[in-house]
């Protein structure tokens, strides 16, 4: 690849820059880096290869660039006929297949089977015949331009990225706002990737619980980026630093937890770290979600306030630091402080921030619901089967089912259950969380059995370690199954399986192999007459077979 010269693809691979450099999704890899794992599915705007060139000391290019290939082409002819091409400001790539137990287990499903090929819609601008179709890469023509980042954006960049080198004092306290699908996510990326070319880690807190980046959603963390981010969420689902599970992908019906789980998790946050902390908030931009917004800048050490609008208008108010003196918080107000010193006394002194405007023109943006960019419920889907991909093997046999795997045995006296943001009577709590996905939490309390499951009469929002699917219930020897891929010294640590309305993606219980009966927990017996008929309703029933090997915990 010469200088800027660009590959926009569908697909997926590992990457390794050989010579010269590349950039992607903001993030420069140069040679002799390690190689790096690239998703570019057709749920979201496909990743572009751009070559940079090389540094600008002299070198022998061709004699460099030979001696290099030599461990990659045996053939003579070969490398001699790709080095007459090299200059000195080439890069030379190498692209290997990408198979992981990620990419197996999406593919097994029906409606995610062409996941990493190209939508309808870039059907008649895909480049076919190439030797890279056979690595799994389609390279896109030239009219489609993938990832656009336009003036606004790079100059916010350059902005932040210039405090972090050193313009400010401390740490840089970024948080990002703007309403929905206008690219906050897409924009984060680019940043957290752009500063691990300057630095080894980023600090990141989750704010946005529909559209989470390292879980799966519902849930508010705070975790340290050291790899860069080059593919959407649900290929990068990682476990955080902290992590608290609000069981929502909206907050309206509990304003202040969200508030106060977000102060708790930055109080986690070591007051000598220096190293750029993003914060990424909700599309909810109107009424208590703009005052919530409000609280936010003035609870954290803000130094940054980066806005994103699409079009001629900018959707919401600019939360500069003169609209802020007169704000409306929802915990906090303009004359009185009394919220604000409670939590600022010792954590947070105020300071002034810089208010920085981005003009969005990422592809998809202001739309909802294309063949390209699948409407949010769809992608929250896609972040909880990632979440639920590492139950596999690493091994490159066949995708394993979730109801042929071996669950844990836990003891229905060893942890509590629990229902979050609304009431469940005792009698109907097994009916609850049957075959649901649950949190993994750690309560400050210890848990008492009187001899039989312990039932939370009020479920408090309280540290999460994972998630798992809640398999099965055995009344009779008192045992809940639980299928989770958290490590078993983490899992010694949980007291309590909450349930939120985190569904499990339909799709994990409609689509089980190897049933020539109905299938578990599915039924198609219901009445035409209820709200949603038309679909496949799940059905919880109480009991599930024995099972013949199961892990006690």
């Amino acid at each position: 690849m010469q200088k800027n010269q660009t590959l926009c693809f569908r697909g997926k691979c590992i990457v390794t820059c050989l010579y010269g450099r590349v950039e992607v999704m903001g993030f420069t890899i140069d040679e002799g880096q390690k190689s790096y794992p690239l998703f570019s599915p057709a749920s979201h705007c496909p990743l572009t290869l751009r070559a940079l060139g090389h540094t600008d000391y002299v070198r022998d290019d061709r004699t460099e660039a030979s001696n290099i290939l030599e461990d990659y082409l045996s053939a003579a002819a070969s490398r001699k006929k790709l080095v007459k091409k090299v200059t000195p400001t080439s890069s030379i790539i190498l692209l290997d297949p990408l198979d992981t137990p990620l990419t197996r287990f999406l593919s097994s499903f029906t409606h995610l089977s062409e996941l990493f090929s190209p939508p309808v819609s870039e059907l008649m601008s895909t480049v076919l015949d190439t030797p890279l179709n056979g690595l799994g890469v389609i390279p896109l023509a030239s009219n489609i331009e993938g990832l656009k980042i336009s003036r606004s954006c790079r100059d916010a960049l350059s902005t932040v990225i210039n405090a972090c080198k050193g313009d400010i004092d401390g740490c840089a306290v970024i948080l990002v706002y703007g309403v929905k699908n206008v690219g906050k996510s897409t924009f984060i990326r680019i940043l957290i990737n752009t500063l691990l070319n300057h630095t080894s880690n980023v600090d990141y807190l989750e704010g946005d619980l529909g559209q989470t980046e390292f879980t799966p959603p519902g849930c508010l963390c705070l975790s340290t980026v050291k790899e860069p981010l080059l593919g959407p969420p649900f290929t990068h689902q990682v476990t955080p630093d902290h992590m608290i599970y609000y069981g929502q992908s909206s907050c309206e019906t509990d304003l202040d937890g969200y508030l106060e789980s977000l102060k708790s998790l930055w109080r986690r946050r070591p007051q000598s770290r220096e190293i750029p902390v993003i914060i990424n908030t909700m599309g909810w931009v109107k009424g208590f979600g703009f005052q919530l917004l409000v609280d936010l800048i003035r609870f954290l050490p803000v130094t940054h306030v980066v806005q994103l609008s699409h079009g001629v208008s900018t959707q919401c108010s600019s939360l500069t630091p003169d609209f802020l003196r007169t704000a409306q918080g929802y915990q906090t107000h303009p004359t009185t402080q009394t919220a604000l010193d409670e939590f600022t006394e010792s954590h947070c002194p105020p300071k002034t921030y810089t208010h920085l405007h981005v003009q969005s023109e990422f592809e998809g943006v202001a739309r909802q619901g294309t063949a390209t960019h699948q409407r949010s419920n769809e992608h929250r889907e896609l972040l909880l089967l990632g979440y639920l991909s590492q139950l596999q093997s690493d091994d490159s046999g066949p995708v394993r089912p979730l109801h042929t795997l071996t669950p844990y045995q836990v003891p229905n006296t060893a942890v509590a259950l629990g229902v979050i943001h609304c009431e469940v009577a005792p009698s109907h709590m097994f009916y609850a969380v049957n075959a649901s996905l649950v949190g993994l939490c750690c309560l400050a309390e210890k848990v008492t059995s009187k001899g039989g499951p312990v039932i939370l009469s009020q479920a408090t929002l309280c540290p999460c370690v994972g998630f798992g699917v809640l398999r099965g219930i055995d009344t009779a020897r008192g045992l809940y199954f639980l299928l989770t891929p958290v490590d078993p010294s983490v899992l010694r640590k949980v007291n309590c399986l909450l349930l939120g309305a985190i569904s499990l993606p339909s799709c994990i219980l409609t689509e089980q192999p190897g049933f020539e009966s109905e299938m578990p927990y599915v039924t198609a017996d219901y009445s035409f007459d209820l709200t949603g008929a038309g679909k496949i309703r799940v059905f919880k029933g109480l009991m599930r077979p024995m099972y013949q090997n199961t892990h006690f915990l």
